[in-house]
């Protein structure tokens, strides 16, 4: 892997953390992020959780990544932002689906990332 590809998937490691596990909840094996809690603000929140999201969509697209999981990506995207628009519903969700760890791993997968630091950089999904 490439220099640029590396610095890459490490700032898209570093983001999709904070957006979906950066705080641990205490006495449970679940986190949250900054998705999740950017969520609980009707409409307004939604949009930006939907809007910072992109950002792994633009490193994706500048580190090379083929159509096929820049797709995958936004699928994800899409889903995390239409199931976590609706009231209440959404909320969990976002708690759950952790669309950002998932865009990561798929990145991490498609530039050829050698094997054992998936485990280092998921903590959920």
């Amino acid at each position: 892997m490439t220099r640029q590809r590396t610095q890459a998937l490490r700032r898209v490691e570093r983001f999709s953390r904070l957006m979906d596990s950066a705080i641990r909840i205490p006495g449970t094996r679940f986190s949250v992020g900054l998705d999740g809690l950017l969520g609980l603000v009707p409409v307004v929140g939604d949009m930006t959780g939907l809007l910072l999201s992109g950002y792994i969509l633009v490193e994706a697209q500048r580190a090379g990544a083929s159509r096929r999981a820049r797709a995958h990506i936004v699928k994800n995207i899409l889903l995390d932002a239409v199931v976590g628009s609706v009231p209440f519903l959404g909320d969990a969700f976002d708690f759950v689906y952790k669309a950002n760890l998932r865009n990561a791993r798929i990145l991490r997968e498609e530039l050829g990332d050698p094997p054992g630091r998936e485990a280092a950089a998921e903590t959920d999904h």
